[in-house]
């Protein structure tokens, strides 16, 4: 099959065309991905306000969530972007390879995330109580699980949303996995 098509600015709405332009102005271009919501009249609008809620969690918290979720579901485009992300909040090339692999040794806080987090979507939700009790014991609370349970659905949406449409991937291409040391 071929790939789905990611629309022009031309050819999404007035509305998705000033989102464009905001994209472009903020980050320097529209990643395929949010041109590809723009495809409908309000998920690219309604994606960005998830997205970029206010959150207990810290910027490199949602990287590990993101990098984690996104190796379990077997998305490329969300790897190679996050990869980028996490090199952008100071994570490493090797750490951001232990993320994806669900552990992060270099610090205990971010590792107990990690296992939660993989356990989480492994286990749809039904973490075990020892990976709960880890993560609390690592000092987040129960508003911060609500934050990370948020994050992993907005990862999975995206994750779901190129599997399916497999458009090109406008990043460089993370590494894959089992060609590290890890």
């Amino acid at each position: 099959m071929e790939r789905f098509q990611v629309p022009t600015k031309e050819e999404v709405s007035a509305n998705n065309q000033a989102i464009f332009s905001n994209l472009e102005k903020a980050i320097g271009f529209v990643p395929n991905l949010y041109a590809y919501y723009a495809k409908n009249e309000t998920a690219l609008g309604d994606y960005l306000t998830l997205q970029n809620r206010k959150s207990t969690l810290k910027a490199k918290e949602k990287e590990v969530i993101n990098l984690v979720v996104s190796q379990f579901n077997g998305c490329n485009y969300c790897l190679s972007a996050h990869t980028q992300i996490g090199k952008m909040n100071g994570f490493t090339e090797d750490q951001i390879l232990e993320i994806r692999n669900a552990t992060a040794s270099f610090d205990g806080k971010l590792d107990a995330l990690a296992k939660f987090v993989r356990a989480t979507v492994e286990n749809n939700g039904r973490a075990s109580d020892t990976v709960k009790e880890q993560f609390f014991a690592a000092g987040y609370t129960e508003a911060n699980l609500i934050d990370v349970v948020i994050v992993i659905g907005d990862k999975t949406i995206s994750n779901l949303i190129h599997n399916l449409a497999d458009f090109e991937i406008d990043f460089p291409l993370a590494q894959p996995l089992q060609a590290t040391s890890v």
